[in-house]
């Protein structure tokens, strides 16, 4: 049998990529977990909302919808567990017209097919009387939807993978990889120490860097990667108290769930992100975007003060659809779909991405076999 360096090599330390390292690394396996940036979660981890997501939207049978509802529970467990900081505040999806009444419906009926516990129908008085600065025609509650200290989640999944033997190895680029003859891999890292080292098992879970990263591995089949969009979010902070206890979400916009509120764990109320569609990664928030921003949240809060608005920060998310296209599930790619057994590569991880993770993690070891 091959020696090798390390049983799995993943790639990226993102919450995803920590969260694979950390499934591998349960199952006694050896595991280095790559990360080109000089800290782990710099990228899509690091620029969201960390929104814990009950499960409602996603499509009957989908990824998405599977991994969001068994990742959220055993989220709030590995919290718990590992006294990571988080609020189970609940979420209202609201109405804020006549003409989205129904459209609560058929969200509502999708939440029950997909498992969603803790789901109930609200009407406008009985949402007013949880958030009387509400305004909206009628709401969904979902109960177990809340904050996470997305940071503080993935420094708990570095401390036990590294806890378990492996090395989470920062400022380290994945530069390509080799297939070797009777399986396994050459990985090929960059960095001020360049180096090669062997493994059996190799998880690409970059986010941003997905499509760059496959495109490296050599005998990756070029078609079976998907074309990249960013998907650019703007987000903007809320001086002064925070109108809501829950996250408020009006119904979701094509190609995203839309500009919501949350109430960060520090107790300030945060509004987005918006949806548009970028060519490189800007992370600037255009001050001017600002009354277009208060005339979409108040729709569900009139008394807000645009004033009290504050460029905050952005976020881009990998999307495997432009403009206009429906949005496709997650992509967790096995040998059966690019012939190289030992290798999963993930594409399009945006949200519910968080969420999902401790479930994508359990996913991907059991692809590959472990």
């Amino acid at each position: 049998m091959a020696e090798f360096d390390f049983d799995a090599v993943v790639v990226g330390a993102g919450v995803v990529g920590l969260a694979c390292g950390y499934a591998l690394s349960r199952r006694g396996l050896s595991v280095a977990v790559l990360e080109q940036d000089k800290a782990i979660g710099q990228g899509v981890s690091s620029r969201n909302s960390e929104v814990i997501h009950g499960g409602l939207y996603y499509p009957t049978g989908s990824l998405k919808a599977r991994l969001c509802v068994t990742g959220r529970r055993m989220l709030y467990a590995f919290a718990d567990k590992h006294h990571v900081a988080y609020d189970r505040c609940g979420k209202l999806v609201v109405a804020t017209s006549p003409t989205e009444v129904e459209r609560l419906d058929g969200i509502l009926e999708q939440a029950l097919t997909n498992d969603v516990e803790g789901m109930a129908r609200l009407s406008r008085n009985q949402a007013l009387a949880l958030e009387p600065e509400l305004s909206c025609e009628a709401a969904l509650m979902s109960r177990e939807s809340g904050v996470v200290d997305s940071h503080g989640l993935m420094l708990a999944l570095q401390g036990e993978i590294e806890a378990a033997g492996g090395a989470v190895v920062v400022s380290t680029p994945f530069e390509g990889a080799t297939p070797l003859a009777d399986g396994g891999f050459t990985v090929r890292a960059g960095g001020e120490e360049p180096a090669e080292l062997t493994c059996r098992l190799l998880v690409t879970a970059p986010g941003l860097s997905a499509q760059q990263v496959a495109g490296t591995i050599e005998g990756f089949p070029a078609a079976e990667i998907p074309k990249l969009h960013y998907g650019k979010g703007r987000y903007f902070r809320l001086t002064g108290k925070a109108p809501f206890s829950r996250l408020i979400y009006p119904p979701p916009i094509h190609g995203a769930l839309g500009t919501h509120y949350r109430r960060d764990l520090g107790g300030q109320a945060v509004f987005g992100p918006d949806l548009i569609f970028v060519d490189e990664l800007d992370y600037s928030v255009d001050p001017a975007i600002r009354g277009a921003f208060a005339a979409y949240i108040r729709k569900f809060w009139p008394g807000l003060d645009e004033a009290g608005l504050t460029p905050d920060y952005a976020g881009i998310r990998p999307k495997l659809h432009g403009p206009d296209e429906p949005q496709p599930d997650f992509r967790i790619d096995g040998s059966e779909a690019h012939g190289l057994a030992g290798l999963v590569a993930l594409f399009g991880i945006e949200s519910p991405g968080l969420t999902s993770s401790l479930a994508i993690g359990e996913e991907v070891a059991t692809r590959v076999g472990a």
